[in-house]
């Protein structure tokens, strides 16, 4: 049976949306295209009408993660308008979030497969970080943060290093340390 272009293009989404979370699941090479087709609800045959490669899969689906992620940060901000940079560091470094592996930062959860990863993968996961970085930046500079840019690097480095020492720990307590620190560590950088 034919499928329609309309239809075939919200397959193609559905299937970017899926291989998005599944990807922070199960990492890059955790799970096979069968599978990534069947949690969509489509055939295997089907990914071949649509992506060129798994590694096409691979890039589109980071963009879309991490395009979730920067409206996760922007929802934050104006959830708390007078307090936007403690907004997305109370949101990013809490339990929920370092629980939240399909939906949670695709930074810590693929960033050591990106690394591996071509040239298209690192471009989607260089745009997002980007993205953060400019976010950062601008909270900074908003409360008359000196050097707003390295600020925001160091924070960022800061929170995703600290998410991903706190998802890989067994101890809950150390867990949860870890994200107090780098929370504290996080403002007394952005307020000096």
């Amino acid at each position: 049976m034919r499928v329609s272009r309309i239809q075939a293009a919200e397959n193609r989404e559905t299937v970017i949306n899926v291989a998005s979370r599944l990807f922070r699941e199960c990492g890059f090479d955790g799970i096979g295209l069968k599978d990534l087709m069947k949690g969509a609800g489509l055939t295997q045959g089907a990914f071949y009408k649509q992506f060129a490669s798994k590694q096409d899969l691979a890039a589109q689906s980071s963009r879309r993660a991490l395009e979730s992620a920067t409206l996760r940060w922007l929802a934050a901000t104006a959830a708390k308008p007078k307090d936007p940079l403690g907004a997305v560091v109370a949101f990013y470094l809490s339990a929920d979030h370092r629980d939240e592996k399909m939906d949670g930062c695709p930074i810590v959860a693929l960033g050591s497969d990106a690394a591996r990863q071509g040239s298209d993968v690192k471009a989607s996961f260089e745009a997002g970080i980007k993205d953060h970085l400019e976010i950062l930046s601008r909270l900074i500079a908003e409360t008359n943060g000196k050097n707003p840019k390295g600020k925001a690097m160091a924070i960022l480095s800061t929170m995703v290093g600290a998410l991903m020492l706190s998802r890989v720990v067994n101890d809950p307590d150390l867990a949860q340390s870890l994200l107090k620190a780098a929370a504290k560590q996080v403002r007394e950088a952005a307020a000096a």
